[in-house]
């Protein structure tokens, strides 16, 4: 017999008790606050033990690393699927939108989300930390399109950087005005920004 659906049955359901586990913890740390919130509530909250927890978790931080982790995978796949020939502020606009868009859809539930990582020392620790691997894999992604050679041209990394630096502010700006501001017309503002540098023609070595 065929064992591969089976395979897929489990792996759809260990995605289900991290999602469900990621879930609870977000809000539970989001709504009570990072210290107040202990690993037997974060394993109520999703009905499953303390055990399940910690075989797919090794802390209440490492629940955020992975939510970050998953977000960086996720630009990254968005960037890896736009058009080569689109332009760099096009694709990188697009490659971005993604979680802004979550953030506006889910607005009351995302808001407290970026606010605990932004003002949480532990937690924005780590998401710079992780940023640093998303601006190597766009900048790899970048490094891949026509035009470019990834060993003397510096533009992938300065783009990667650039279209990071308006993610961040964008976060920044949405969480300080405790979401008055739109996430969506906030990146269309910073890219307005940003685009004419990422257009620019670039001198060849």
């Amino acid at each position: 017999m065929n064992s591969r659906p089976e395979a897929s049955l489990a792996q759809r359901k260990r995605q289900l008790v991290s999602d469900e586990l990621t879930e609870a913890a977000l809000q539970l740390l989001a709504s009570k606050g990072f210290d107040a919130v202990t690993i037997d509530e974060i394993a109520s909250t999703a009905g499953v033990s303390k055990r399940t927890f910690f075989r797919y978790f090794a802390s209440k931080e490492d629940v955020v690393v992975q939510f970050l982790t998953d977000m960086g995978a996720g630009i990254h796949q968005e960037l890896a699927d736009r058009p080569t020939t689109e332009r760099p502020s096009v694709a990188l606009r697009n490659a971005l939108s993604a979680p802004v868009a979550a953030c506006a859809d889910h607005s009351d539930r995302a808001l407290r989300v970026v606010q605990l990582i932004l003002r949480t020392p532990a937690l924005h620790a780590r998401f710079l930390e992780r940023q640093g691997q998303w601006r190597e894999d766009l900048t790899a992604e970048l490094a891949r399109r026509p035009g470019t050679d990834p060993d003397v041209d510096l533009y992938p990394q300065l783009a990667a950087g650039m279209a990071l630096t308006a993610f961040n502010t964008v976060l920044h700006r949405w969480s300080d005005s405790d979401g008055t501001e739109d996430p969506v017309a906030l990146t269309e503002r910073a890219f307005a920004v940003i685009t004419p540098a990422l257009d620019a023609v670039r001198p060849q070595a």
